[in-house]
C-alpha cells in the first residue's frame, strides 16, 4: 500500500460488521480507509464517523497518518489542531469548552514530528508542567494528615503526576500521556522543572503499580484489596516508563501484559498491548489474523481512537 493518501484516491466504503470485503484487504487498507471517510469537512475528526471534531481523536488520527505527513489530508488536520490550540498553550477537550485539559499532551504529540509547531509544542509543554494536580494543595494536604492512621487507598500523595482536569486528583492515563511526550522532546528541550515533573510523574506511576505488576486507573490498592491491572493503563504507564526498562516493576508488567494480550478479545486492547509489548523487544505473531477476526466480530472500525491504535500498532 502506498504512503502517500493522495495516490489512494476517494476511499471505497467498509463492509459492514460481519461482512466479507468484495476483495481482499489489509487491515492497514481497512483502518486507513476509515480514518479517510472519519474525516470532517472541518478538517478535525470526532470519536465516530460524522461526529464533533474533538481533540484526541483528532491528534490520535493524525498520529497513525504520520506517515503522510504533506498530503493534504494531514495539513488539514495539523490546522485544525494548532487552531484549537488556547492562548495559554492547552487544549480544551472540544472546541469552545471553557477550560484545557488532559487533552494537552496527545496534542502536542500530534504536533511535535512537524518542524512548523515546535513553539506550539513548547508552550504546551510550559502549560502542562505548570499546571498541578490537587495532591499538593493545603487541603489535600490536611486531609491526608488526618486519615493516614485508616488510609482506604495505599499512594503516595506526595509524588504528583498529572490529572484529567487541573486542580483534581492525579491518574496514571493522564499522567502516561505527559511523560511520552516529555521523552518524545530532546533532554536539552526541557527546562529543569519539566526535569522535575518528569521524575515525580515517574515515581508517580511505579508507586501506582499494582501488587503482581500492571495498572489500573488509580489506586492499586483499597480496603486491602488489591487493585485489577488494566490492559490500557499498563501498556500506556510502561510506554511512559520505557526508560528504566531494566526496572524489576517494568519486567513484572510486561509479563503480566504479555499473559493478558493471549487472552484479548478487544481490538483497542490487542493493540495497544502489541504496540506496548513490540516497543519492549516482545512481539507477538497474529496481530492481523485477531485484529481480522475481531472486526468481523465487532466492527471496530468506526471507532476513530481504536482504528487509529490498530493502525499504528500494524505499522511499528
Amino acid at each position: 500500500m502506498s504512503c502517500d493518501l493522495i495516490s489512494l484516491g476517494a476511499p471505497t466504503l467498509l463492509p459492514e460488521m460481519g461482512a466479507e470485503p468484495q476483495r481482499l484487504v489489509s487491515m492497514q487498507e481497512l483502518c486507513l480507509t476509515c480514518l479517510l471517510q472519519a474525516q470532517n469537512p472541518d478538517g478535525g475528526w470526532g470519536y465516530q464517523r460524522k461526529s464533533e471534531s474533538a481533540t484526541e481523536p483528532t491528534a490520535w488520527a493524525l498520529m497513525a497518518l504520520s506517515h503522510a505527513a504533506t498530503s493534504p489530508t494531514t495539513i488539514r488536520g495539523l490546522s485544525w489542531l494548532a487552531s484549537h490550540q488556547l492562548e495559554d498553550g492547552a487544549w480544551p477537550a472540544r472546541p469552545g469548552q471553557p477550560g484545557a485539559c488532559w487533552t494537552t499532551a496527545v496534542a502536542a504529540r500530534a504536533l511535535n514530528p512537524h518542524a512548523g509547531s515546535k513553539a506550539r509544542v513548547r508552550r504546551a509543554l510550559q502549560w502542562l508542567c505548570n499546571t498541578w494536580p490537587a495532591e499538593g494543595s493545603f487541603w489535600w494536604r490536611m486531609r491526608d494528615r488526618f486519615r493516614q492512621s485508616n488510609s482506604l487507598a495505599r499512594q503516595d500523595s506526595s509524588l504528583r503526576g498529572w490529572s484529567w482536569i487541573p486542580q483534581t486528583a492525579s491518574w496514571v492515563e493522564p499522567t502516561a500521556y505527559s511523560l511520552i511526550l516529555l521523552n518524545e522532546v530532546p533532554p536539552s528541550g526541557l527546562t529543569a522543572r519539566m526535569r522535575e515533573r518528569q521524575r515525580l510523574g515517574e515515581a508517580m506511576l511505579y508507586d501506582r503499580m499494582c501488587p503482581g505488576g500492571g495498572w489500573n486507573n488509580g489506586n492499586p490498592m483499597v480496603y486491602g484489596v488489591a487493585g485489577e491491572p488494566r490492559v490500557g493503563p499498563t501498556a500506556w504507564a510502561l510506554l511512559a516508563l520505557k526508560a528504566n526498562s531494566g526496572r524489576a516493576e517494568n519486567r513484572q508488567s510486561l509479563d503480566w501484559l504479555e499473559r493478558t494480550y493471549r487472552m484479548s478479545a478487544g481490538a483497542a486492547s490487542t493493540a495497544l498491548a502489541h504496540l506496548c509489548l513490540r516497543t519492549f523487544g516482545r512481539p507477538l505473531p497474529g496481530l492481523e489474523d485477531r485484529l481480522a477476526s475481531q472486526y468481523a466480530d465487532h466492527g471496530f472500525l468506526p471507532n476513530t481512537l481504536v482504528a487509529a491504535w490498530v493502525l499504528v500498532a500494524l505499522n511499528r
